[in-house]
């Protein structure tokens, strides 16, 4: 395993005698190459345990191994074997260009003056900023910036890759471009990836298994798919009317939207009920279009917030 948790716990101290747990025996493993979207509402610990993953900060109590490391005993070497990206920071200099940049910190991880080329060369082709490199930080757009701190953070190899609201503010277009890149980059180099987001698309291109933390506490850990087909019962029915104001009346459905010409509903499937809403509204109304699907995996994580709280 690339990652191995047991029982760690970080409180906080507050005023004189009060203390404020934030992260409650947390405990998970993460093998190479798995791509695990670590969530929660906020406040609900996240942030402290990657800062103790990476090193940062101490823990009250509980073990960690991080790359066969402990982070906060090694956190020297630990740096050699991580990277890290946080959507609001930057390891790029301001002023400088890229490729300077990309130079300071081969020479930070020591890496030799051939093999940084050669992987400067690997990972700029991989995320297409080949043509940003002699462009200097401050000229970027946010979706260029976010591309070459990828870029940056993958220039020693680490092994696992933390990345922090990558996509934080971007448009459509750059995000799903930092998504597909990502899983290429992690897949091809069997790199793990931790990835925090409020951003479902994230979770759902990226990622292949979810952990979900509220209270300090691991309150959910499974694939992706998983948590998908405990939900898959749950069905959306869309229906578009020619009535000005079609009004719910269905015993079997929960109303999601109404609006001018167009109710969405939420109906358990697994009891027959899609059959008998179907058949109430071609009844009841004059039916323009209707579309049955799986609920989102959006409405999904925020039933699990939901719970969580």
């Amino acid at each position: 395993m690339i990652v191995e948790v047991e029982h760690l716990t970080k409180e906080f101290r507050r005023g004189k005698r009060e203390t404020f747990t934030a992260v409650d025996r947390v405990g998970f493993s993460i093998a190479p190459g798995e791509r695990v979207a670590f969530i929660g509402p906020n406040g609900a610990g996240k942030s402290t345990t990657l800062k103790m993953l990476t090193g940062i900060l101490y823990p009250t109590s509980g073990s960690a191994r991080v790359a066969g490391l402990v982070p906060w005993q090694e956190r020297r070497r630990l740096a050699h074997e991580i990277g890290i990206v946080f959507g609001q920071r930057s390891q790029l200099w301001y002023h400088l260009k890229v490729e300077d940049s990309f130079e300071l910190l081969g020479r930070v991880y020591g890496l030799r003056p051939a093999d940084y080329r050669a992987r400067a060369a690997e990972v700029a082709a991989i995320l297409r900023i080949e043509a940003l490199l002699s462009q200097r930080v401050k000229t970027l757009s946010l979706g260029q910036r976010m591309r070459c701190e990828i870029a940056a953070a993958l220039l020693h190899r680490p092994r696992i890759l933390f990345l922090d609201e990558p996509t934080i503010g971007l448009d459509v277009t750059a995000k799903a471009l930092l998504r597909e890149h990502l899983k290429h980059v992690a897949e091809a180099d069997d790199t793990a990836i931790v990835l925090t987001s409020h951003d479902t698309g994230d979770i759902e291109e990226i990622c292949s298994r979810v952990i979900l933390v509220n209270h300090g506490r691991v309150l959910l850990d499974q694939p992706l798919d998983a948590l998908r087909a405990a939900f898959v019962a749950r069905k959306r029915i869309t229906l578009v009317t020619e009535e000005q104001d079609p009004q719910c009346c269905f015993a079997d459905a929960d109303v999601i939207l109404a609006a001018p010409h167009k109710l969405v509903l939420s109906v358990d499937g697994a009891r027959g009920a899609v059959d008998r809403v179907v058949s109430q509204a071609l009844a009841r109304y004059d039916v323009r279009d209707l579309t049955i699907e799986n609920a989102p995996l959006e409405a999904i994580i925020r039933d699990l917030y939901g719970g969580a709280a």
